[in-house]
């Protein structure tokens, strides 16, 4: 006969208890997450997308969960999603990614409308849709957008040559320049001194130059500060803005440090650089822009060596302060060399 342990005999004074196994019935541990409302998380993913670094930052947080997945896709977190939320990489373009940033745009996101407007308009030759998407990002002030339609615009990119309006890109250029798009600034300033497009003024053409550089220069030291790193060289600078108001913050000794490239120009520095062009078209010089001729000699070229090209003066002055000042060398003329032989 068996019997049962000694330490399972009650001991002499202490209370009784059973030896019941806890019941399958009994309350789980309390999660409030589940509890939270719909809309404070709504704001957590909102704000969430609007600091997002990559599409992965965002994409992660939509496969955490199936409450997640479906507020994620919400209008209001789409409208707020950072541009660096669609920072989609030429050789992974997608009909998903496609439909994402229409959605987005039709969200409301400008961001989104810009970059889907630039690969529409200069990747897949949908002119009128592109175009048209940047014109939505503009309306709602978007700076980029502003200064892309005047570029557009100056060259008569997607039409002919007569197509041109100077006027329109002069008028586009001056709400960006509004804004404080640095670009706008250099551009217009130029037009006003060249009367181009409008009115000569070289005074004024010169106050705008003169706040691009000053611009450039807060972005600069701005950059310095939040990365505390020494990007920035002095050289016993002596400025007097009234004769070198038409030079830029590297002529007077600063060491400019390569920006960040927008993710619209990013993917097209990708699609470009993988894919054969006709070869009487050519690709802006400057790194940091992607965009191509829609039509032969479309871009002008460098009035010095000859051989660079670019889309806009806002595109030749950056290259110009990332290397080409070191390397551009006056051309050397057929006729120039023909006439000293006689």
């Amino acid at each position: 006969m068996k019997t049962r342990r000694g330490n399972l005999y009650p001991v002499t004074g202490a209370p009784a208890t059973t030896s019941r196994k806890r019941s399958k019935t009994s309350p789980t541990r309390f999660n409030f997450f589940n509890v939270l409302p719909d809309d404070i998380v709504l704001l957590i993913l909102a704000k969430l997308s609007s600091t997002a670094d990559s599409p992965a930052d965002f994409i992660s947080s939509l496969i955490t969960c199936k409450r997640f997945n479906g507020l994620g896709l919400n209008p209001l977190v789409l409208s707020k999603a950072s541009p660096e939320t669609f920072a989609v990489k030429a050789e992974k373009w997608s009909e998903c990614a496609h439909r994402f940033l229409q959605r987005c745009s039709d969200a409301g996101n400008v961001e989104a409308s810009y970059i889907l407007g630039m690969i529409q308009f200069y990747c897949f030759q949908n002119r009128r849709h592109g175009a048209a998407l940047m014109a939505k990002a503009a309306i709602r002030s978007h700076a980029p957008a502003l200064y892309s339609l005047s570029v557009i615009q100056f060259n008569g990119s997607g039409w002919s040559k007569n197509v041109k309006d100077l006027i329109g890109g002069v008028t586009l250029c001056a709400r960006a320049a509004y804004l404080g798009h640095i670009d706008a600034l250099r551009e217009l300033g130029h037009c006003l001194k060249d009367g181009y497009g409008i009115g000569k003024n070289i005074p004024e053409g010169q106050r705008f130059l003169i706040e691009a550089n000053a611009r450039e220069l807060a972005s600069i030291c701005s950059n310095r500060t939040n990365t505390n790193t020494n990007t920035i060289t002095n050289k016993n600078i002596n400025i007097n803005p009234m004769v070198t108001c038409s030079q830029l913050i590297s002529d007077f000794g600063f060491s400019i440090p390569q920006p960040r490239y927008h993710p619209s120009n990013r993917f097209l520095i990708g699609w470009f650089g993988t894919r054969v062009l006709d070869p009487a078209l050519r690709v802006c010089c400057y790194v940091g822009c992607g965009r191509p001729e829609t039509r032969v000699h479309e871009f002008r070229r460098c009035s010095v060596c000859g051989v660079m090209n670019y889309c806009s003066r806002g595109c030749q002055a950056r290259d110009w302060t990332m290397g080409h000042s070191k390397m551009c060398r006056p051309a050397v003329r057929f006729a120039d060399i023909d006439a000293g032989e006689r």
